[in-house]
């Protein structure tokens, strides 16, 4: 299957980044988030890559097309210019890069790859990360026969809570992770006749299409307890860079 990945948007709520880079190219650690992603993915072998630009998407398409001088020893010689690269990748992705506009929506950007994703494909946002198991969501999209599943996270937790009573704290929890609400998280199981409800640039996959398979009941819905979380914002930025340095990001396999 492929996997499609939504890397258009202008971030703007990380503007002190995103004024000169793609969201999607905001470092977590000395790698793209967009990186991360693709190497979650490629643990449970998915390694044929589609990526949807929009804003900035040049700084996408030069980071890919240099990977070899990024990752590999290489020789110059200076005098005719030619260069050999002494080392191999280790890395066996296939990434297609196709600009899908700068202002599209979301389900405008899947729209135009519709040439490509001729049978089921895998979709995800270029903002999040997660240990979703790749194969149970595949699976739990098979076993209720849905057109589209969606993997379904707990929104991350933003703010302390107090436990009060008789005017006073009896305790304090900072971050509580009980919340018993459900968010689109992405990390999408889609059959190509979802493409069909898309009507052009300006539609939200999130509105229309999914609404309307829900309503027709062919909307499955993955549950997933473990580790997800966006980065919306420079604090979320933050966080998931101290996750990355204590050496236990929960989004790293270990298959």
């Amino acid at each position: 299957m492929k996997t499609v990945i939504l890397a258009g948007g202008r971030g703007t709520r990380l503007a002190e980044e995103t004024h000169a880079i793609p969201k999607p190219m905001v470092a977590v650690g000395d790698r793209p988030i967009l990186w991360h992603i693709m190497q979650h993915y490629a643990a449970h072998g998915h390694t044929d890559f589609v990526v949807a630009l929009g804003y900035k998407g040049y700084v996408i398409k030069e980071y890919f097309a240099n990977q070899l001088m990024h990752s590999c020893d290489m020789s110059v010689d200076l005098a005719t210019g030619s260069v050999e690269y002494l080392s191999r990748s280790k890395v066996d992705w296939k990434v297609t890069l196709i600009d899908t506009g700068a202002d599209s929506m979301t389900g405008g950007r899947i729209k135009r790859l519709a040439p490509i994703l001729t049978e089921r494909f895998l979709l995800t946002y270029g903002d999040g990360l997660s240990d979703v198991p790749v194969e149970a969501v595949v699976a739990h999209h098979e076993r209720v026969g849905a057109l589209a599943t969606v993997t379904a996270v707990h929104p991350p937790p933003r703010f302390g809570s107090l436990g009060l009573a008789d005017g006073l704290v009896e305790d304090f929890r900072e971050k509580p992770r009980d919340s018993h609400d459900w968010i689109n998280g992405g990390y999408f199981v889609v059959e190509p006749e979802v493409l069909d409800l898309i009507e052009g640039d300006a539609t939200s996959f999130e509105a229309a299409p999914l609404s309307r398979l829900a309503e027709q009941g062919r909307l499955g819905a993955y549950q997933h307890e473990g580790f997800w979380m966006p980065m919306d914002t420079i604090r979320e930025r933050d966080e998931l860079n101290k996750i990355w340095e204590s050496g236990q990001a929960p989004w790293v396999s270990t298959r």
